[in-house]
């Protein structure tokens, strides 16, 4: 999460985490379906905070969950109708009459609309088939006495109608073609980029023209903004959300922090742009209190026009040990942003406020829950960040149910090479993975500048997969500097590798177990992680090839045997790592040059060349040896919950965590609980 959102910075950190942490009785897997698995996370030291601290989280919790119908809507406009449809006729079961099989297929239906926030899918963003017919819904809502608007029923079953959330196809209008609810019906590509274009703020402290509004058309045909805030658009839940951040400012551990919910406060109420900034820069000054969150409309990857910001929120705590090591990151920033390997005009002279923490998530919704980022990076105005700085933030506890919901699950064993390989990975993987993240949030997001009259948006729908390029190939660049062993983030020397062999597996291999037979990569991040494969792939000297894929016999085959045929599957080689590193050295040059000049062609060329097509071959392979497993690929989370004890007063006394709702009670109580919106909004 940064200029650009990441959802998942792990490398498939969900299927790849095998280090051995310590033992627990907390019980991380909750439940599992299609490719999805459901787990909880842990929140440690949450008893050791003041009963200020904890009321805080409480309330910024509550702030939090009042926003999840705004996400739904802007998922799909028929979103809300679809859920609300779907939960009443599963809360009313025992009228319906149908077999195992039939109600089994429903139910998980309904669960996947829950963990996309609608009905298409949270990563790959198609839409999702039901197994269930439309006429056995129908006559079941009858049986039920459900009632719903018959609208819904071609934008669940017709496969053609609103078939992809955020279109990124070349050549058609991505507006017309999105079935995200950003702009109203009818507005065209064309029509939306020129009244962007009409408002642009070329200003030193620039507004984000669009980024709490819906546009749409008048009775004129107008184009005209619908703005997100208290008595506008969505205005029934920011009544909520606002409600709940000034039950918050009664907690608030210091000045600096309550200034941050006031303006919070504030923006929610009017949808002032100019009160966002000043919230953002509030926040970024916001070193010392140890409870922190985030909250609204953040990120941009739905809009297909990346300008629309998504409801999001996570509400977390600063894990003190583990923030020293972000804190030493940070310290160092300008010294990582000086021995890069990007060209010097392309460098920011005097790195700023860059700080950095490891945190304990204590509450995820909107676009954070399920499916939720381990790393931060905020605020996303560039002139923000260059003025002021950014805060940057791993979040620990996350990676640690990964971690543990990953143990003995056969992964490594059949896609690394050999026991070197996962004995070495074993031992370092979580390690690098943790400073990976560091590495891309705290100075890779904020590393190199654009060239004056080079404008945020040059790179129009390649934005989001080169930006993520250019803060993974940072981070990978100086996970292999001795200057980590130097610092001490780093046991030793050889440690690095096992980052190096995971990022170029998955990239170039095993992050395909989530895309469909026959379909290319669409989402930025995936699409960021196979381009730097592909790309070193296709620039190993042939004469020294420092990696390559090589199609290998099973360790168990024996080729003396001839009544036992070998069995050969493709695995990832790497010869020479530091070869591998100056390879990343000399792509992170040319992405940032891309990046700073606002080279639209040559980003265009680099993500059509290496980022999109798959090797159909060696896709079914992959497939075929994960199915084995029987392993979920995306990993998503459900909330604990917290129970308050109050005195006659109705004064907080207590607070405390129960880890025991289940996926499906969990959501049935949010629609119960937190759903304001009307159906149509």
């Amino acid at each position: 999460m940064s200029n650009y959102k990441l959802p998942i910075l792990l490398f498939g950190a969900a299927l790849l985490f095998a280090c051995q942490p310590k033992q627990s009785a907390f019980q991380y897997n909750v439940d599992k379906f299609y490719d999805l698995e459901l787990l909880r996370y842990d929140v440690p030291e949450f008893d050791s905070l003041s009963l200020q601290q904890k009321s805080l989280v409480y309330c910024l919790s509550e702030a939090a969950l009042w926003g999840r119908d705004i996400l739904y809507d802007q998922n799909g406009r028929y979103n809300l109708r679809i859920r609300r449809a779907l939960e009443a006729l599963y809360l009313n079961k025992d009228k319906v009459q149908c077999t195992d099989q039939e109600w089994s297929a429903f139910e998980k239906y309904l669960k996947r609309v829950w963990f996309s926030n609608g009905i298409h899918h949270h990563y790959s963003e198609d839409k999702f088939p039901p197994e269930f017919t439309q006429e056995w819904f129908v006559e079941a809502c009858a049986q039920a006495g459900v009632e719903y608007d018959p609208a819904i029923l071609p934008v669940i079953f017709d496969p053609a109608v609103m078939s992809k959330r955020t279109t990124a196809q070349d050549g058609v209008d991505l507006v017309l073609n999105s079935a995200g609810n950003y702009y109203g019906e009818g507005v065209t590509q064309a029509e939306a980029e020129a009244w962007y274009a009409a408002h642009k703020d070329d200003s030193a402290e620039p507004l984000w023209i669009g980024l709490n509004s819906q546009l749409v058309k008048n009775e004129k045909g107008e184009i005209v903004e619908r703005v997100y805030k208290v008595g506008g658009l969505y205005g029934e839940a920011l009544e909520h959300v606002v409600y709940w951040l000034k039950e918050a400012l009664q907690y608030a551990e210091n000045d600096a922090q309550k200034l941050v919910i006031e303006k919070m406060i504030e923006f929610n109420e009017t949808g002032d742009l100019k009160t966002f900034n000043e919230y953002c820069i509030a926040w970024v000054k916001d070193l010392d209190s140890r409870v922190d969150y985030v909250n609204g409309f953040t990120e941009t990857y739905t809009d297909p026009l990346g300008i629309t910001g998504t409801w999001e929120s996570m509400v977390n705590f600063k894990d003190l040990k583990a923030t020293k090591r972000t804190q030493l990151i940070s310290k160092n920033a300008q010294w990582f942003e000086d021995h890069s390997t990007t060209d010097p005009k392309y460098k920011k002279e005097e790195v700023k406020g860059v700080t950095a923490k490891v945190i304990t998530a204590a509450i995820l919704a909107g676009d954070c829950y399920p499916a939720t980022p381990i790393g931060i990076n905020l605020p996303n105005a560039s002139w923000i960040r260059k003025e002021y700085g950014s805060k940057s933030v791993t979040i620990d506890n996350l990676t640690h149910a990964y971690n543990e919901a990953a143990k003995g699950n056969g992964f490594n064993e059949e896609f690394m090479i050999n026991d070197d390989v996962r004995a070495r990975y074993n031992k370092y993987g979580a390690l690098c993975g943790d400073l990976h993240t560091d590495l891309h949030e705290c100075v890779g997001h904020g590393s190199g500048k654009l060239l004056p009259g080079v404008s945020k948006g040059a790179l129009k729908e390649h934005a989001s997969t080169i930006e993520e390029a250019r803060a993974d190939l940072f981070g990978l660049y100086f996970l292999g500097d001795p200057k980590l062993v130097e610092l001490g983030l780093l046991p030793n020397e050889e440690a690095y590798k096992a980052g190096y062999y995971q990022q170029m597996m998955n990239g170039a291999m095993t992050q395909l177990v989530r895309i469909e037979p026959g379909k290319d990569i669409e989402e930025a991040h995936m699409r960021n992680r196979q381009l730097i494969a592909n790309w070193v792939l296709a620039h190993v000297d042939s004469a020294h090839p420092e990696v390559r894929i090589v199609y290998e016999p099973v360790p168990t085959c024996n080729p003396n045997h001839d009544d036992v045929p070998c069995e050969y599957k493709h695995f990832l080689e790497i010869r020479d790592y530091q070869g591998l590193r100056r390879l990343y050295g000399e792509l992170l040059a040319e992405i940032q040059r891309i990046t700073s000049e606002g080279d639209y062609a040559a980003a265009k060329e680099m993500v059509e060349t290496y980022a999109v097509k798959v090797d159909q071959e060696l896709h079914q392979e992959i497939l075929a040896r994960y199915k084995k497993l029987n392993l979920a690929p995306y990993k998503g989370f459900v909330n604990p919950v917290y129970k308050v004890k109050r005195n006659a007063n109705g004064e907080i006394t207590d607070v405390k965590l129960d880890f025991t709702e289940s996926y499906i009670d969990q959501h049935l109580r949010y629609s119960r609980d937190y759903s304001p919106l009307p159906d149509v909004n």
